[in-house]
C-alpha cells in the first residue's frame, strides 16, 4: 500500500497529536480483539442464544467506538484523511457494519467480521507484512498467468492420455478439460495426490503414468510454486528497508535538532558568561572607585 498511497502526514493540531499517539493506537487494538471476541461467541448457538442481548449490547458499544474514533481522525486530518489507504480500509468496513439488519443487506452485515482485520494496520509488524504482500502483487499476477497456462497446457495433455477410460473415477478426474485442470490442481498442492489420483490412473493401464505426474509436480510444486515465496521474500526485505531507511531518517533528524539544542545552548551560556564578565568588570571598576 506505500508504493500506491500517500503516506500518513505528521500530526500537527493538539486533535492529531492525540489520535497519533500510542495509547490511543493500543485502546484500538483492544477493542478490535474484544470485538473479535464478541463475533466469535456471536457463532456458538447456545452462548449466542443465553447471552446473544448482551454480546449485541458489546458489539454496538465497540462500533459505536469505532465511528467516534473515525469522526475524531476525520476531524482532526479533514481532506488529508482520505489521503491515506488504510483510513480509507478502516471507513469502508466501519461502514459496512452500519448496514441495517435486513435480509437485502444480510450479507453485508455478516462482513462486520471485517472491523477484525483494522489490527492489519494497527499492529506495526503486521502492516509490514501486509505492505510487503501488496508489493508482491504485480509480480504473483504474472506467476499465476505462468502456472495458469502450465495447468492448462497439462491438462490438455492429461485429458488425450488419461481421459479415454472406462473407469468412472479416472474419467471423472480426467474425462474433459475442465475436471482435468482441477485434478491437476489438486496434484500441485499435493494433497492426496499419490493414491487418489495417480495410483488410480495406474491401476487404469497406464503404468508409465508417473512420469507425467512427477514432472508436473515438480515444474508447478516445487519450480513454480517457490517463486511466490521468493517474489514475497524480496518484497518483504524491501519493506524491511524502506522502514529502516524511515528510522535512520528519522535519527538524522533527531540528531539535527540535538545539534541545534545544543549550539543553542552553547550561545547561550556564551551570552551569559559576557554577561558575567562585564558585571564582574563593573564591580571591580565599581570597588576601585570607592576605594579611592
Amino acid at each position: 500500500m506505500t508504493s500506491s498511497l500517500n503516506v500518513h502526514p505528521e500530526p500537527v493540531t493538539r486533535l492529531q497529536k492525540f489520535v497519533s499517539i500510542e495509547l490511543f493506537k493500543q485502546t484500538i487494538a483492544i477493542m478490535i480483539v474484544l470485538n473479535a471476541i464478541v463475533l466469535g461467541a456471536l457463532t456458538f448457538t447456545e452462548v449466542g442464544t443465553r447471552y446473544h442481548r448482551y454480546l449485541t449490547l458489546a458489539d454496538n458499544l465497540i462500533l459505536g467506538f469505532f465511528v467516534f474514533e473515525l469522526f475524531l481522525k476525520i476531524l482532526a486530518w479533514r481532506r488529508s484523511f482520505f489521503g491515506y489507504g488504510w483510513n480509507i480500509f478502516d471507513l469502508i468496513v466501519v461502514a459496512v457494519s452500519l448496514v441495517p439488519t435486513s435480509q437485502t443487506f444480510a450479507v453485508l452485515r455478516a462482513m462486520r467480521v471485517l472491523r477484525i482485520l483494522r489490527l492489519l494496520h494497527i499492529v506495526p509488524m503486521m502492516r509490514r507484512i501486509t505492505e510487503a504482500l501488496f508489493r508482491a502483487l504485480p509480480g504473483m499476477g504474472a506467476i499465476i498467468a505462468v502456472m495458469a497456462l502450465l495447468i492448462y497446457v497439462s491438462a490438455v495433455i492429461a485429458t488425450n492420455l488419461f481421459g479415454h477410460t472406462d473407469d468412472p473415477e479416472v474419467a471423472a478426474m480426467f474425462g474433459d478439460l475442465p475436471s482435468s485442470a482441477l485434478s491437476l490442481f489438486q496434484v500441485m498442492t499435493m494433497d492426496g495426490w499419490r493414491f487418489e489420483v495417480m495410483q488410480k490412473v495406474i491401476d487404469d493401464g497406464q503404468p508409465y503414468a508417473w512420469i507425467f505426474f512427477l514432472i508436473f509436480l515438480f515444474i508447478a510444486s516445487f519450480a513454480v510454486l517457490n517463486l511466490f515465496i521468493a517474489i514475497f521474500v524480496d518484497a518483504l526485505q524491501a519493506e524491511h528497508e524502506s522502514a529502516q531507511d524511515e528510522r535512520i531518517e528519522e535519527l538524522d533528524d533527531k540528531a539535527d535538532d540535538a545539534k541545534l539544542a545544543r549550539d543553542e545552548m552553547i550561545e547561550i551560556l556564551r551570552g551569559l558568561s559576557n554577561e558575567m564578565a562585564q558585571l564582574r568588570n563593573a564591580l571591580h571598576s565599581k570597588s576601585e572607585t570607592d576605594h579611592d
